[in-house]
């Protein structure tokens, strides 16, 4: 992480910038009700904030700053190569928030946008009226929370509990709500539903503490997947993205025992197992965004517009942390991203 010990910051969330078609938006006045004591500034448009040039990452990530807007254009996008798609055909993801509060050093958002602050798109109606136009089609596999973590923000947005209001309405709509958040309690009044996932990203303690800023513990995180299991949801694990360490053995050994001592492995939906992958352009800019992480400028290997792990080292990786999986669970629940899906 950079260094930036001699600079005083002001708390997240200080200024909020907002768009003028949002101002009088219910979302809008919802969240300025939460930050009474943040500067309001009008704008046009979020881009003439968020995409502004000269912008530092690691500095605003310090230092986060809210910037509301109204979407008006396409809000639903069909999954990148480097997600998971779980074999469903019709793999979409939804856009409605910009960036994560969290702070994670191989993340791809760092590479995938130019600032570090958050945009929340306050007419959530209208992603969903674009899901409807979809569900017309084809059933839809959407995934919610890959250019956020939503959960983590529910006490802000409450967006999880509108999605899950949502998808009760719709058979042929399955979603997935990702996290490193220890946030269930947020949702846990609610009764679960056939087509949600609720999946929380585990990483061994060592390295949720060295690249995982501001997450929740990976003691938290099971403790919450534990719970919402026992409630009946469906929970997915994902091991992703599995890094090459020095004791990278050691750490997803002890990782993947505690998994399935806390959670039962008869409760879970299924596990996904993926190796650190990031497109070329954006592992390029988030390089740029992190000169000193040895994780971002380690030697990757191109493969398909994808830098990932040679495949010698790749096939070492997770072909252990899958055998270790598989004493707990079926290979059929078992999902892996290697490059060549």
């Amino acid at each position: 992480m950079n260094n930036f010990d001699n600079i005083s910051f002001k708390p997240a969330f200080s200024h909020i910038y907002i768009e003028e078609k949002a101002l009088y938006h219910p979302v809008t006045e919802q969240i300025l009700q939460k930050f009474p004591q943040a500067k309001q500034i009008r704008i046009a448009h979020y881009k003439d904030v968020f995409c502004r040039s000269r912008q530092q990452f690691g500095l605003q990530k310090q230092s986060p700053k809210l910037i509301l807007a109204k979407r008006e254009n396409t809000c639903i996008y069909e999954g990148a190569k480097p997600c998971q798609s779980f074999g469903h055909t019709h793999f979409y993801y939804a856009s409605g928030v910009m960036n994560c509060f969290y702070d994670c050093e191989y993340c791809y958002l760092q590479g995938m946008y130019p600032s570090a602050n958050l945009v929340v798109f306050v007419n959530l109606e209208e992603t969903f009226r674009q899901v409807e136009e979809l569900l017309q089609k084809f059933p839809l596999y959407l995934c919610i929370s890959y250019d956020t973590d939503l959960l983590a923000l529910e006490s802000m947005l409450g967006y999880v509990r509108r999605w899950i209001a949502f998808a009760r309405k719709w058979e042929n709509l399955t979603i997935e709500i990702r996290t490193k958040s220890a946030n269930y309690a947020k949702i846990a009044d609610l009764a679960p539903s056939d087509n949600v996932i609720l999946a929380w990203t585990l990483s061994p303690q060592e390295t949720m503490t060295r690249y995982e800023h501001g997450t929740a513990t990976t003691a938290a995180r099971l403790k919450d997947a534990e719970a919402a299991a026992a409630d009946g949801w469906n929970v997915r694990l994902c091991f992703d993205p599995v890094l090459w360490q020095k004791r990278w053995r050691e750490s997803y050994r002890q990782l993947i025992t505690e998994t399935f001592e806390t959670v039962s492995p008869g409760e879970i939906l299924d596990c996904s197992i993926g190796q650190f992958r990031a497109a070329k352009d954006a592992l390029k800019r988030m390089r740029k965004n992190r000169p000193d992480s040895a994780l971002l400028h380690y030697p990757y290997q191109l493969q398909d517009g994808v830098y990932q792990y040679d495949r010698e080292r790749a096939a070492e990786l997770m072909g252990q942390i899958k055998r270790w999986v598989e004493n707990y669970l079926p290979p059929e629940k078992i999902f892996l991203w290697q490059g060549e899906e």
